[in-house]
């Protein structure tokens, strides 16, 4: 193996993983490398012009459905044809609600499902305040959204509710919501309702995010039971492809990654169990925070894993390497689904700043490198990454002959195992030669005993015959010794006296 400094393909610089547009936010692989917030101008921007071409394209068949009537009507009506003029003139009727229902479909009405009201006046949902509460039970999550929004004034928190209930009842009368459609809805939703808490709090960015992470739990949670979250096609097929990869590269060491981790250290061993774990539990949540929290709490036990190992604190140089050898350890369950679901259906500024967007952005680097690892990113020769591929060859026998000092620790450490596996395998003989004496000397006491009652029973002899007239007279005559009993009084008899 080469020096780490000639590896290839696993570090990223700082600047890779901002936005390209370079507005300092922190850009994802799902949005062609932008952020959230750029991902969505650049995307509504062309998603206008896709309406507007639509729009114009509807238009213009409405128009030539126009012309071709008014043709018909002008040419000379015969008599023929005049029992079916009804019949013509109801067929282009359906001709043009057709033009005018498609005209609907490509207008823009879907990201404005529930604009923000001003007043409070247009739903009665439960009070958020300290007013009588709806006869009907109240579910755990809209219970717990109704209690965090008690701790707001009355009025923001009367009016959180009242949108996000709204919102997600006319949500969930749309059943044929494409993944996409059914995101820029929700993100409409975030931007518009973070907008106005913006303005009501003041610029206290802190505050409108806690809000809008306890709005968001809401509206997931709720909108589960609509069954509108159903993994799409397309993100089934990324999920077993990238599955099937990660299976395909489970030959992959530390070494080759070059991941300061090493697991024969107890605590080293624990952090990289837990950090898989969190990997894998991921895909247990609803909540895109939720699911965002795994990752963030399995980069943190992988820095502290690096930490122990490297006995000073670890780098960015060290972590991606480390979580993506953590990503082939779990070969967690629907990678792609969660990625695209953290992506969809999570508050944006989470993504854009911080340590959680920090850490998943470097998540969906690692998936990225997973998908496209080949021999250069391991520094490996085309002839023993296939090798390595096709199972002729694994990290513990390489026939190059360059072992690296770990494989050798580990020869080692087999060596002695084998010592000790011989020391009990004759431990175990002499056990079992002890044991087959005993047993023999078992036989023999017992063959012994056998004899010796036998000699006994022959020595004196059990006599079982019928008893004679002597031995009856001496049975009978036990008490003859007693001559005294013959001058006892009789005994006492009842008598009955006359009352």
């Amino acid at each position: 193996m080469s020096q780490k400094s000639e590896r290839r393909g696993i570090r990223l610089d700082q600047s890779e993983l901002l936005c390209k547009k370079g507005c300092g936010y922190y850009g994802n692989a799902a949005w062609q490398g932008l952020c959230s917030k750029c991902y969505r101008e650049e995307y509504q921007s062309a998603r206008q012009k896709q309406i507007q071409d639509d729009w114009e394209l509807a238009e213009r068949l409405q128009r030539e459905e126009e012309e071709a009537y008014a043709k018909s009507q002008e040419a000379p009506s015969q008599p023929s044809l005049k029992s079916s003029s009804r019949s013509e003139e109801r067929k282009s009727n359906e001709k043009m609600s057709t033009v005018t229902t498609v005209k609907k479909f490509f207008s823009p009405s879907l990201r404005n499902i529930v604009p923000w009201k001003e007043s409070s006046e247009a739903q009665a949902p439960p009070g958020v305040s300290g007013s009588r509460q709806s006869s009907v039970e109240i579910d755990l999550n809209t219970r717990e959204f109704i209690d965090f929004l008690r701790t707001l004034q009355q009025k923001p928190g009367r009016e959180i509710y009242q949108q996000s209930q709204a919102f997600t009842q006319s949500v969930a009368r749309r059943k044929n919501l494409h993944a996409d459609e059914l995101s820029e809805c929700i993100q409409d939703f975030y931007q518009s309702l973070s907008d106005r808490l913006l303005l009501h709090f003041k610029g206290s960015t802190d505050m409108v995010e806690h809000v809008m992470d306890q709005v968001e739990r809401y509206i997931i949670n709720d909108l589960y039971k609509t069954g509108l979250f159903v993994q799409t096609t397309d993100d089934k097929k990324k999920d077993l492809a990238i599955q099937k990869r990660i299976r395909s590269l489970h030959w992959v060491t530390t070494q080759m990654l070059c991941a300061p981790v090493d697991e024969e250290i107890a605590e080293v061993s624990d952090s990289v169990v837990k950090a898989i774990s969190d990997l894998i539990e991921m895909d247990s949540m609803r909540v895109p925070g939720a699911k965002l929290a795994c990752v963030t709490r399995c980069s943190k036990h992988i820095f502290n894993a690096i930490k122990i190992t490297k006995k000073q604190p670890a780098s960015a140089d060290d972590f991606l390497p480390t979580l993506i050898y953590m990503v082939l350890r779990a070969n967690p369950p629907r990678l792609q689904s969660n990625l695209q679901h953290i992506t969809r259906f999570c508050h944006p500024s989470r993504l854009m700043k911080g340590e959680d967007g920090y850490y998943f952005t470097n998540l969906c680097c690692a998936v990225t490198f997973i998908e496209k690892l080949d021999a250069q990113s391991l520094n490996l020769s085309q002839e023993e990454f296939e090798g390595y591929m096709s199972g002729q060859l694994s990290p513990g026998r390489s026939d190059t002959g360059g072992l690296s000092q770990v494989c050798r620790r580990d020869q080692g450490a087999g060596v002695a195992e084998l010592d000790l596996l011989s020391g009990l395998d004759q431990q175990q003989d002499r056990l079992m030669d002890k044991a087959q004496r005993l047993e023999t000397d078992l036989i023999d006491w017992q063959s012994s005993v056998q004899h010796d009652v036998q000699d006994i029973m022959d020595q004196y002899p059990l006599d079982t015959g019928p008893s004679t007239s002597s031995n009856a007279t001496t049975k009978s005559a036990i008490d003859s010794d007693n001559v005294d009993n013959d001058r006892l009084p009789p005994p006492l008899q009842p008598q009955v006296f006359a009352g």
